[in-house]
């Protein structure tokens, strides 16, 4: 199939934060996954886990958001501050009812960032908090003055704001975070939103609650006209779930080639979503000043056999490998008015990108396609076509089928790519093929520059191929040979084979 990119194109700048990950304080994420405590025989600097930092720096990890999804909106960030002895305990009523010890707070999560590298991303409390209770937080962290909250701040060890720059004014309010309607989230998110004050010159990027799983564009359009002048971002919320009904979501690792596929349409129907809510932002917001942010995003199985069906404990295969592609390819290409998203999550829960094991560790296929993917960072989209075949599905898009005629399908494209070029002129390519059993063979041209390939690596194998403790290695990127590149007058001529199911990363320096 031919594939052209063309590199001289170059379109909207691709936001680091598109390849942004979620923290929440849910099953093994935090405790016994990236924190475990300053005392633990694991390695370990001021109670999170070298070897996971470690290899978050590696995937470079832009931002990081905390302390939830639904959990944020039965925080009360002052539980989580001061000695640790003294910290309240909680029952995690979202999450397992798991006592919650709070020793993972503000500070913590702080540092956790610092050591990675990463921007911070807060999540406020507006299902169960106060309006005073959030700006206080905000005054807290990000205060350089002498004030009740800064002077709190300073008892408790940081001298120096943090300066956080990323916060949300709830999550999911329509559901978790309240049960609310559009009109009445709008009126308490003006109220909020008014008080998360800027201390210092960068102003505090405030981001509101958007739609959840299923298209429901009257949400957006509500929060657009009611609040947009407010806001920097709006949130949107999907999960790729294989099965209709949520209580048998069918299971991570044991699934037909028929299950493979309407997965993958699943995941890929956030094309449409993107394009639709872009749309109805466009009508208060035609410049994009205010951001898409697809803060929870990822695959959501069956929990695995004997773990607790709270902490949303599921592997992650080859099949997961390709929603990361396609998503992380999606958002590349809606670059424009996406400028963040947020994969749920960082570590042992949902699509994780790590699993533990006590002192044992591995990476999940997902999240070598995130590394792979690391260097469209910070570059601008360029524009490239692919003409690929694509398969139908008619169990894909959310809702009812229509009365009359056949039910409506949905159109996913066999091979999903972008392209990218950076500040120094080098070019990046991120191609999958979503076929289980067929190669898909790419003649591909880079128009009217002469390139050199720098790097070719390659993520492929079984549809149910997947990392184990016993065998961590199992699945991880290998060279791609047999990558052919030619100059012609039109520019530079790329020839290869993509093998069934896998994710690509083409490098070139121009």
């Amino acid at each position: 199939m031919r594939y052209v990119v063309n590199p001289t194109m170059k379109g909207a700048y691709i936001h680091p934060e598109v390849y942004g990950n979620f923290s929440e304080h849910l099953g093994r994420c935090i405790y016994d996954g990236v924190y475990v405590g300053e005392n633990s025989k694991i390695p370990n600097v001021n109670g999170m886990r070298t070897d996971i930092v470690e290899a978050l720096r590696r995937m470079k990890l832009p931002v990081l958001r905390w302390p939830g999804g639904c959990f944020a909106d039965e925080y009360h960030w002052r539980d989580g501050i001061g000695p640790k002895e003294s910290r309240k305990k909680m029952i995690n009523t979202h999450w397992g009812g798991v006592v919650e010890d709070n020793s993972f707070g503000t500070h913590e999560f702080f540092e956790l960032c610092r050591q990675i590298g990463c921007q911070p991303y807060v999540n406020g409390n507006v299902g169960s908090g106060t309006v005073q209770e959030m700006q206080e937080w905000v005054e807290y962290m990000n205060s350089p003055a002498i004030s009740p909250m800064a002077n709190l701040r300073r008892e408790n060890g940081q001298d120096e704001p943090w300066g956080l720059k990323y916060f949300a004014v709830g999550n999911e309010n329509w559901g978790c975070g309240g049960h609310m309607t559009a009109a009445h989230y709008a009126d308490e998110y003006r109220r909020y939103a008014t008080y998360v004050r800027n201390y210092t010159k960068d102003p505090v990027y405030k981001i509101a609650c958007g739609p959840g799983q299923h298209p429901y564009y009257a949400w957006t359009q509500t929060l657009m006209e009611q609040a947009g002048d407010l806001m920097n971002g709006l949130s949107l919320h999907y999960y790729t779930v294989p099965n209709a009904d949520w209580r048998h979501k069918g299971s991570a690792t044991d699934f037909t080639v028929d299950e493979y596929y309407r997965t993958l349409a699943k995941a890929h129907f956030i094309e449409r979503l993107i394009h639709e809510s872009g749309s109805v932002m466009d009508l208060y917001d035609p410049e994009c000043k205010v951001g898409l942010i697809v803060d929870e995003w990822g695959t959501w199985f069956d929990v695995e056999p004997g773990t607790n069906p709270g902490f949303l404990f599921q592997q992650s295969t080859m099949r997961d490998a390709l929603v990361a592609g396609i998503s992380l390819n999606i958002f590349n290409k809606a670059a424009r008015r996406v400028h963040m998203a947020n994969i749920a999550q960082l570590i042992n829960v949902l699509q994780a990108v790590i699993l533990t094991d006590g002192d044992r560790m591995l990476l999940t296929p997902t999240y070598h396609v995130f590394e792979m993917f690391k260097e469209h960072q910070g570059a601008h989209l360029v524009e490239s076509a692919i003409a690929a075949p694509s398969f139908a599905r008619e169990d894909v898009i959310p809702g009812p089928a229509p009365r009359r005629g056949t039910p409506a399908s949905y159109q996913t494209p066999y091979v999903t790519e972008s392209a990218s070029v950076a500040e120094d002129g080098s070019i990046t390519v991120t191609i999958a093929n979503l076929s289980a059993d067929t190669a898909a063979p790419i003649e591909m041209r880079l128009d009217a520059v002469s390139a050199k390939l720098s790097e070719a690596r390659i993520l492929t194998g079984d549809i149910h191929d997947k990392n184990e403790f016993d065998t961590p290695d199992a699945v991880r990127p290998k060279d791609f040979d047999g990558v052919r590149v030619e100059a012609t007058a039109a520019g530079t001529e790329v020839t290869y084979t993509l093998p069934a199911c896998s994710v690509a990363v083409l490098r070139f320096e121009a």
